[in-house]
């Protein structure tokens, strides 16, 4: 792979959503409603009466809105992968690249790399404050700073991953379709799982500690790497360019 290329598409995928009004509030606004709105749940629940929420179960509490971060994770990206494809035909931006001697490795790591800046820097700003506002919040009833913790951080390298993940299985997606919001529709079921494993955790069949996490992420890491592996094997430019005229 050539890494000029590679940053070639990336950097023109992302002049092009910076243009998308649309992709950029799906992108920012489910952090800023994990970053901002359950830490503001939190306070709410500390202020209506004193037995609302105690310094018992109040970490509890946090650690399960934190996990929103890797739900968030698998869904953000979906609106601009699954627009890296089927998006740019309908814009008749994506012959001109298919055309040129660039690698199919090349353009796939390209848009995989321009899906994953925009909502990776939006992930960790809405964490940032996550854990701001949620220690600001707590202090007076815990007596010290919650976050940073491990189970934080578990969920932080989790987060790239999932990410990563939804960016691959909506590119296969979008190379297969035609239309924009089929798309984002199909890429969007991959949250299920996600939302599952909280579901399955809140109920007692698991714990969603830091061990639990690291394996977690050390999974999706693989399934991102095979996903990859089967996006470039499937991919067909020739096919994209003739059965979509």
């Amino acid at each position: 792979m050539d890494p000029q290329n590679v940053w070639n598409v990336a950097l023109k995928d992302l002049k092009i959503y910076a243009k998308k009004t649309s992709v950029i509030y799906a992108t920012v606004a489910m952090p800023l409603i994990v970053g901002v709105g359950f830490p503001l749940i939190v306070n709410y629940s500390l202020h209506r009466s004193a037995k609302a929420l105690t310094a018992a179960a109040a970490p509890g509490l946090m650690d399960s809105f934190s996990i929103w971060f890797i739900v968030a994770a698998a869904v953000i990206p979906t609106a601009i992968a699954s627009y890296s494809l089927v998006g740019e035909k309908i814009q008749k931006s994506l012959e001109p690249m298919l055309a040129t001697p660039m690698s199919d490795g090349d353009i796939l790591l390209g848009k995989t790399l321009s899906a994953l800046i925009i909502p990776m820097g939006a992930l960790y700003a809405g964490a940032a404050a996550f854990m701001g506002l949620m220690d600001h919040f707590t202090y007076s009833l815990l007596g010290y700073y919650y976050y940073p913790n491990w189970d934080i951080g578990a969920i932080l390298i989790a987060v790239p991953f999932a990410a990563l993940l939804s960016v691959e299985v909506n590119v296969i997606i979008s190379s297969r379709m035609t239309d924009v919001r089929s798309a984002q529709q199909s890429g969007a079921l991959l949250m299920l799982p996600f939302i599952g494993v909280f579901l399955a955790s809140e109920l007692g069949f698991f714990v969603l500690n830091d061990t639990n996490l690291l394996i977690i992420a050390g999974a999706l890491a693989a399934f991102s790497a095979a996903m990859f592996a089967v996006a470039k094997a499937t991919f067909q430019r020739e096919e994209i360019l003739t059965r979509w005229r």
